[in-house]
């Protein structure tokens, strides 16, 4: 054991005493404008304001209402909405960064297979891209006819996939669907569906490692969707393809049935369902869980993740008028009446809008909403059993 010196001790106390200062100057000062009332440089200010307004979220709530919205639902006939959804999908697949021309291999393999009470699960891998790998988890229920609707099922912010499938955070087996995520695809696969659940990009494995080092719950979206951005691409599209790609992955699959394949998710999985069902035709049902909103009141007004935003969307369209891309396939949406980031309202709102759309397709019988006396979290009580009577009937 090295011996410290007295003047190293010395220097170490001058240290120890100096960081105690700070942290006591900075506790008085705290204390200091807390009973000042201090807020910042126009406290105590009261001349020379008249008609000023320095609320950001004000002013762009204003830029949001004058954007123009090009591309906004106003179709009358079906076959003038057929032509509004062919435009504006060119255009969403625009905002977003485009996709591949070319499909690559897959190159999937099976990691691990085990049998649970009524369903079997694999892990596996597949390429989406060259440079970008897809971790998903395989549920088929024991008992069903093959090939088997299936769904591919989208977990929100959090562990990532792990948390949806019933694995803890210690990588073992639980069955309480715990979480706000509450399992759903092992709801899925109780309903005699198969269930794709995907790891989303920027979650769980699929993360940097300075942020993976950080715990289970960190997510990498900071940096990647950050920098899609800066390259023209968005971390949605990205994650649109993933889905897409997870279908030319089912195509592969022979007790899988691609002709019957939905897409469900919760909060940022279920921003990637509606933009996927939007995009991808391939879709036959969606249910998208704590996201289906506006604009304006969600992402607009509240803070939320990077990973949400697409740049000049308003100037093109609202969420109503997005979902709307999905007419008139069935659509489901759910949304607890304490959801503090999607409020309820708004979510109320843009469903109604989106009913408007599908009543021109000759479709209001195929969509439908829940509001569950809940927060922001998977229900699902209406929502699978929708799944059920339009994917496998």
């Amino acid at each position: 054991m090295k011996k410290v010196t007295r003047r190293e001790l010395g220097k170490l106390a001058a240290g120890l005493t100096a960081a105690s200062a700070v942290r006591l100057r900075a506790q008085a000062g705290g204390q200091t404008a807390a009973r000042s009332g201090y807020v910042g440089p126009l406290t105590g200010v009261e001349q020379g304001l008249d008609g000023r307004r320095f609320d950001p979220v004000a002013y762009s709530l204003d830029v949001f209402a004058a954007a123009p919205r090009k591309l906004r639902f106003q179709a009358r006939t079906r076959a003038q909405a057929e032509i509004w959804q062919k435009q504006l999908r060119g255009k969403l697949a625009e905002l977003l960064g485009g996709f591949p021309v070319e499909r690559s291999s897959l190159r999937p393999v099976t990691l691990e297979t085990r049998t649970f009470p009524g369903y079997r699960r694999e892990k596996v891998v597949f390429d989406a891209a060259p440079g970008v790998s897809v971790l998903a988890y395989v549920l088929v229920p024991q008992t069903a006819k093959t090939p088997v609707a299936t769904m591919i099922c989208v977990p929100g912010h959090g562990r990532g996939v792990d948390d949806c499938v019933g694995i803890d955070d210690q990588g073992r087996d639980r069955t309480d669907k715990a979480g706000y995520m509450h399992d759903f695809p092992l709801q899925v696969v109780e309903a005699g569906m198969a269930a794709v659940a995907i790891e989303p990009m920027a979650f769980g494995c699929r993360r940097d490692p300075i942020n993976a080092r950080r715990g289970l719950g960190t997510n990498a979206c900071q940096p990647s969707a950050g920098g899609a951005l800066l390259v023209g691409q968005t971390m949605i599209g990205w994650r649109v393809w993933d889905v897409m790609r997870t279908i030319d992955y089912i195509a592969t699959r022979s007790e899988l049935d691609v002709k019957r394949v939905g897409c469900m998710g919760i909060s940022g999985g279920g921003t990637t369902t509606l933009f996927a069902t939007a995009l991808e035709p391939r879709l036959r049902v969606a249910l998208v869980s704590g996201y289906l909103n506006t604009f304006r009141d969600s992402i607009g007004s509240l803070s939320h993740c990077i990973d949400n935003y697409v740049p000049g969307i308003l100037n093109w369209a609202e969420m109503y008028d997005v979902a709307g891309l999905i007419a008139p396939r069935p659509l489901f949406s759910e949304s607890g009446e304490k959801d503090n980031i999607f409020p309820v309202k708004a979510s109320i709102e843009s469903f109604g809008k989106v009913r408007e759309i599908y009543t021109v397709f000759g479709a209001a019988d195929r969509i439908e909403q829940e509001i569950f006396p809940a927060d922001h979290s998977f229900w699902g009580k209406r929502g699978i059993p929708f799944l059920a009577k339009h994917l496998t009937t």
